[in-house]
This record gives C-alpha cells, structure tokens and sequence, in this order.
C-alpha cells in the first residue's frame, strides 16, 4: 500500500535507469497535489474534500508503479519522489486532517498523537525502502502508510456523513486512538498481507468477476458507511496473522535472520 506502489518490484529487477520519466511521474505528482490539497482544505474545515483528495492520492499511487513498469520507466528518481510524494498524502496529509477535524480541542495530547501517526508513516516509508530485498513479498511489515491514511481519513468521513453526523467533540478521544494506533502498527512488525501474489493474469471462475462487480455496486451505495469497515478489518487482519502465526508456533517475523534462508519470493 509498498504498500500500494512501485519499488518493490522495480529494484528486483536490476539496476534502475537514472532518467525523470514523465508519464509514471505525472501520476506521482497527482498524487502529491491531492495530498497538499488535503492539506489546505483541512485548513479551510472542508474536511469532506480533504479527505476524498486522499482517498485519490491512494487510487493516484497505486497506478505510478504499475504505469512505470508496464512502460519500463522505472527510475531510481521515481522511487525517491513516490516516497517524498507518499509522506505529504499518507503523513503529514491525514495527520493534520483529523488534527484540525478532531484533536484539536484535547491541546498537547492532540496534536501529540498527530505527530505520532505523522512520525509513524516517515518510519514506516523510511524502514520500507531499506527493507526492501529482504522482506518477504507476500507481507507488508507494518500497516502500509495508505491503509493507515485511509483509517484516519475514513473515519472522518464516516462521522461527517449525514445520515450520522457526529459532532467531532463526541469522538476527540476515539480519533485520538485511531491516530495512535495507526501511527505505532505502521512501525511495527506485524505482518499484513500485501496481496502481491495474486496472479492478475491468470484465468478465474466467472463468479469472482461477479462478486468484483458486486463489491463496486456495494461500495458505491454508500462509500463512507462501506470504505471505513473495510480498511478497520485490514488494519486488524495484521493482528490476527500475528496471533495465528504465535498460536501455531511459526515464525512471525517476515525477515528472514542471517543464519535462516529466505525461502520466499523476495521483492
């Protein structure tokens, strides 16, 4: 969500050209706009736009990567600038947004658990590119920065619906758990299934085209009331792989120790 993005394959590939492509940067820079836009409207309590710009941000970077290696413009530039992009629309981004929407009115705790999310995504992007040989591909390490984005995002957007229409002063503190707990699950180690593995090109039963489309018909009848729930159950899956893995005595770590072979596809 990467996380939801580009150089985990590219640097498995080999050494990256050196050149600024336009077209998968194009994308980044989109991605980059829709969280500084976030930002501002944050700014300007218009906190419907702000978070809908990141929910884009998110759609924005999923593609970057898989335009740069379907046009082989991959780049170390690109890398750099996706990470770069990735902190301002997935940290600072959704840091302030539920800070000006929320924590605000709690005064130091606030804006203390803004920082810990905010700080928690530059580690978690940070850790991800010097982990980045060695993880196993089917794993995130930590909840990707994107996902944690759209817990906090989604969770405003659930509350400022009409239908519900909760004060902000009547859930400060449950924001503040969101921040914080999206915050420290991005730098810790538990272990989130990055879907990596699925095989788009291959062939599959006509129900599960079915049930696709059913999951868009379903998402678009409420998007805010149907998008939250889901990114709460992938931002608890990770605990629960965690829990079963401990329970069933396997290894829990998804980097492998000097003396253990990595048996998986690296990424």
């Amino acid at each position: 969500m990467k996380r939801f993005g580009r150089r985990a394959e590219d640097r498995a590939q080999g050494e990256r050209g050196r050149g600024i492509y336009l077209l998968p940067n194009a994308f980044t820079t989109g991605a980059l706009f829709c969280g500084f836009y976030a930002i501002v409207m944050a700014m300007n309590q218009r906190f419907e736009h702000a978070c809908w710009a990141v929910f884009i941000a998110m759609i924005l970077d999923g593609l970057d990567g898989r335009i740069a290696r379907l046009t082989n413009t991959q780049s170390e530039f690109g890398a750099q600038y996706d990470s770069l992009s990735d902190m301002v629309s997935f940290g600072a981004a959704p840091a302030l947004v539920i800070y000006e929407w929320s924590l605000r009115g709690l005064g130091k705790l606030g804006w203390i658990a803004a920082f810990i999310y905010c700080a928690g995504a530059a580690l978690r992007l940070a850790r991800f590119n010097t982990n980045i040989e060695v993880v196993d591909k089917r794993f995130f390490q930590g909840l990707p920065s994107p996902a944690a984005a759209a817990l906090v995002v989604g969770f405003i957007m659930m509350m400022t619906d009409p239908d519900i229409n909760v004060s902000s002063r009547q859930v400060d503190w449950v924001s503040w758990g969101i921040a914080v707990f999206a915050g420290l699950t991005m730098v810790s180690n538990v272990p989130f299934y990055s879907f990596k593995d699925v095989n788009f090109r291959k062939s599959v039963p006509f129900i599960v085209v079915f049930l696709i489309a059913l999951a868009f018909a379903l998402v678009a009848i409420d998007p805010p009331k149907v998008l939250w729930p889901i990114f709460v159950i992938y931002g608890l899956s990770g605990y629960a792989v965690f829990a079963w893995r401990l329970a069933k005595g396997k290894k829990v770590s998804i980097i492998p120790s000097d003396d253990e072979p990595d048996d998986s596809v690296r990424r």
